[in-house]
């Protein structure tokens, strides 16, 4: 079974300053929370995304155990939206769409998150128990660090 994950916000600035941060890999680290040991390790990592790009990193989601996840960028419309997708990690299916839509003066910005958990049924309680409540507190820690950085 698959499961979807949606979060909005409202952000003070323009489609070029959030362009910018979002589309650098290297922001990541600083929208992740501490205690996921967020490291990229792609070698030569270019500044700005592009379709077809390999990001590869290492993470504790749960537990503190390290894990690695692969990611491809398969399709980028500047300024717009681009889409993350899990090639190796911890699910069975991982697919992040990143939008930027102009309102008004400001940016909303939208991630839709469409996972399968690994594992089968056992997956789907995890999801249940755990899965669902990690992405809740790490996009809450996303929305937070946004907040500092654009809305303040």
């Amino acid at each position: 079974m698959y499961y979807q994950f949606k979060r909005e916000q409202i952000l003070k600035t323009d489609i070029n300053t959030i362009w910018k941060f979002a589309s650098s890999p290297e922001n990541l680290k600083i929208i992740t929370p501490d205690y996921m040991n967020f490291k990229i390790t792609t070698k030569d990592l270019k500044k700005s995304i592009y379709p077809g790009m390999i990001i590869t990193y290492s993470v504790s989601p749960v537990f503190n155990f390290p894990m690695n996840w692969v990611t491809e960028i398969t399709c980028v419309k500047d300024r717009e939206y681009f889409v993350d997708v899990q090639k190796m990690g911890p699910y069975k299916m991982w697919h992040h769409q990143h939008f930027f839509e102009k309102k008004n003066q400001n940016i909303l910005m939208t991630d839709i998150v469409t996972y399968i958990p690994p594992f089968g049924i056992l997956g789907s309680i995890a999801n249940i128990i755990l899965i669902e409540k990690k992405l809740k507190a790490i996009f809450d820690y996303r929305e937070n660090k946004m907040n500092l950085i654009f809305n303040n």
